[in-house]
């Protein structure tokens, strides 16, 4: 069987959401060196400012010492925009999520979130490649601004996309919808079926968000899925690293490439 790698992500990443995290980054950081790719907002729901908080930014610092990515996760990672005016509107941002904060923005908006996240990252210093939307939900402006960027891939839940063209790398994730009882039992059964389905990608993504850490049941199978992973003969990388690699090398075995989207 051709190599299989896992990217291990943790959504959300914030001030306010850190201590969420913490016992779970100690529990796989015992488990050995294995990378993981931290999507950041710059300031969560208006209230929780990361690059405001210099215990948060040296924990971050820390791990790009130890070769974890750092992307750039939304700015707001809230929809403040006006209310929907359709029903597929409403469905999206009020029953998929309430924080699809990249879905109705226009491109001038978000291109002054992309922009102000970005050298947030570059006044620190820190490398940044991604750039992930919240509930990886873009607007078609969201899009046009990404293009023009100096940013390398995007992603959804079944792909990784090059930028600025967007070719799709087929990467699909494991995620939970653990915000109640009924949710959790169905993202077992669901992340069980996919992980079976997936088992021969060359790219699995394991998709944490910080609600995961607050149910016994989530977290627990994220670190048993994390170990059965690994003892299957995974490789942990970030997700940067997987996408330098394969262009690295010219293999298209790995892309399923569907051009401008």
């Amino acid at each position: 069987m051709a190599e299989r790698e896992l990217a291990l992500v943790l959504h959300d990443i914030a001030p306010e959401t850190w201590e969420d995290y913490r016992p779970f980054v100690e529990a796989v950081d015992a488990l050995g060196s294995i990378p993981m790719t931290w999507l950041v907002v710059p300031d969560f729901h208006h209230r929780s400012a990361t690059f405001e908080d210099p215990a948060l930014q040296s924990i971050l610092e820390s791990r790009l010492a130890r070769g974890d990515e750092l992307a750039l996760h939304g700015y707001y990672h809230c929809d403040d925009a006006p209310p929907p005016r359709t029903p597929r509107e409403w469905f999206m941002r009020r029953i998929y999520t309430y924080e699809g904060e990249f879905y109705s923005l226009d491109r001038q908006q978000a291109q002054q979130r992309l922009e102000a996240g970005i050298e947030l990252f570059h006044q620190r210093n820190w490398p940044l490649h991604g750039f992930v939307a919240p509930a990886w939900l873009l607007s078609s402006g969201a899009r046009d601004a990404l293009r023009d960027l100096p940013l390398s891939y995007t992603s959804d839940p079944q792909h990784l996309y090059r930028l600025p063209d967007f070719s799709a790398i087929r990467a699909p994730s494991l995620v939970w919808s653990a915000r109640s009882r009924w949710r959790r039992g169905m993202s077992l059964v669901v992340n069980e079926t996919a992980r079976w389905r997936h088992r021969h990608q060359p790219l699995l993504r394991l998709g944490l968000h910080p609600v995961d850490m607050r149910h016994q049941m989530s977290r627990r199978y994220w670190l048993d899925t994390l170990r059965r992973l690994l003892d299957a003969g995974y490789m942990p990388t970030t997700k940067a690293d997987w996408l330098k690699r394969q262009a690295g090398s010219g293999n298209d075995e790995y892309a399923s490439v569907h051009g401008r989207s």
